[in-house]
């Protein structure tokens, strides 16, 4: 399957609007927003995950990167309620599931192959930064050289400004952002190709959002 794979173009996506798709396991989920590959692929999607319901344990050669957006994402080392952020470098296995339920945000095998540090952050841990004019609060989940994750909230009608020198993607977590081609809503999932900065305005409601600065295709990516 290929879905959204060329990566020198903007693409927008309205996930909150597009059906869920089954997964090969029962109660789960997806909306899938980019993939390169079957199963076994390159991808970013939203899973949704029912009460009860659990993956087999297996492997993430590619490593995988998720935000939990709804419910209680559970594995064999915790809890992570909405809002925990989590790393699972190449090489790492587990069996993901949930009691009562979740949402997720996920990206797969878009790991550098020397990315092995393991990072969980439940909500609200990272790193408070200084708050732009216009924005109400700028956590950093992470930060490399090669990558910049950050959660960032912005005031009702504040003018939105991301610079873009590697590539950017964005989900919108709540309330609103019009970049000036579209209406973005929540869960709405933006990406850019390097050197298209974002400039946008909050909505009425104000916007809160994640956000990557990265490169969208690592040169050092895991293969699969």
């Amino acid at each position: 399957m290929l879905l959204n794979e060329d990566l020198t173009r903007r693409v927008a996506v309205h996930a909150a609007s597009l059906p869920w798709v089954a997964s090969p396991t029962a109660g789960v989920e997806r909306r899938m927003l980019f993939r390169v590959g079957e199963e076994k692929a390159r991808a970013t999607s939203i899973v949704r995950y029912a009460p009860g319901s659990r993956f087999p344990r297996h492997r993430h050669p590619g490593g995988e990167e998720f935000l939990v957006l709804e419910g209680v994402f559970q594995d064999e080392t915790g809890d992570y309620p909405a809002g925990s952020y989590v790393r699972n470098p190449p090489g790492s296995a587990h069996a993901p599931g949930s009691e009562p339920g979740c949402v997720i945000f996920v990206k797969l095998w878009q790991f550098r192959r020397e990315d092995l540090q393991p990072l969980a952050l439940q909500p609200g841990e990272g790193e408070r930064g200084a708050p732009a004019p216009g924005q109400l609060d700028s956590l950093l989940l992470f930060d490399d050289t090669f990558e910049r994750v950050r959660i960032e909230a912005w005031a009702p009608g504040a003018m939105v400004e991301l610079p873009n020198p590697r590539g950017l993607e964005l989900l919108v977590l709540s309330g609103s952002l019009a970049d000036g081609e579209e209406q973005l809503e929540r869960w709405s999932w933006l990406r850019l190709p390097a050197g298209l900065a974002l400039r946008g305005r909050a909505g009425e409601q104000g916007v809160r959002v994640w956000s990557k600065s990265a490169a969208l295709r690592h040169a050092s990516e895991c293969a699969f």
